[in-house]
């Protein structure tokens, strides 16, 4: 989709704007094949080490990266309005590009900051992106009406540009092994290549590897993991293990109103 279509092109976005990809062994901006900052391959080159590591649990990540079917962004803070924007922006290009086969994609989006986070902090900026995230999109898209918009529901994922993300996050005080990475970072997984997989009944093995492999790193997997439909999504999302009567700081309003 060209620049044109996106909507998210204030000046704040187009200055905060970070969409890489990885081509033929190299991190590019796919728009002008030009190379990102240092900073900027640089931390991506740590994150991609991280995610294709063999003990690394997720491998539907693992595969996204192998396959360089996935993008990449560095921004501010998060939870600042200036990465927000930025990665919106990116993020819809993400969105515009999904193909319809069957390989693993995913979005990661990783900050310049906060680098010194308690678990419960980068919780709340999580949600405080996300919210950003929805209040930006809320005017242009409706949610995916695939899953529910509110967090509170069992059905709930997060939805931007008309697409539900499951969102991980990783942070360097995460009580995840898995997840703990220098700079903060989420990971938008498109929603509907879990449907496929459940669809194709092969959904069950998947979850079944990447648990094992979380046991084997850790000694247990997340006590808040659940299937969804069962529990809410929301609650996996910033990797804490949340209370039973845990509170989602989002509200997802408008998003049935847009056009």
């Amino acid at each position: 989709m060209s620049e044109s279509h996106n909507p998210f092109t204030s000046a704040l976005a187009l200055d905060n704007s970070c969409y890489t990809a990885y081509v033929d062994g190299r991190l590019v901006k796919p728009a002008s094949g030009t190379r990102p900052s240092p900073v900027t391959t640089l931390v991506h080159d740590e994150l991609r080490a991280l995610i294709l590591n063999e003990h690394f649990s997720c491998v539907g990540g693992r595969s996204a990266l192998r396959q360089g079917q996935y993008r990449f962004g560095l921004y501010g803070e998060l939870g600042s309005a200036a990465a927000s924007a930025g990665v919106a922006h990116d993020l819809f290009t993400f969105t515009s590009e999904l193909s319809t086969d069957e390989s693993f994609t995913t979005y990661l989006a990783s900050f310049t900051g906060p680098t010194a986070l308690t678990e419960e902090r980068f919780e709340a900026l999580l949600w405080q992106t996300l919210q950003q995230l929805h209040d930006l999109d809320a005017v242009h898209h409706a949610w995916d009406p695939s899953v529910a918009r509110d967090p509170s529901d069992p059905h709930f994922s997060f939805s931007f540009a008309g697409s539900a993300f499951f969102i991980v996050g990783l942070h360097a005080a995460s009580s995840r092994i898995a997840r703990r990475f220098a700079w903060p970072t989420l990971v938008f997984n498109p929603h509907r290549q879990f449907e496929a997989l459940r669809s194709e009944g092969r959904f069950a093995r998947f979850q079944q590897v990447i648990r094992r492999a979380d046991e084997a790193l850790q000694g247990g997997i997340n006590p808040v993991l659940a299937n969804h439909g069962e529990s809410s999504d929301a609650r996996q999302y910033s990797g804490r293990a949340v209370d039973a009567d845990w509170t989602c700081p989002f509200h997802a309003d408008g998003a049935e109103d847009a056009d």
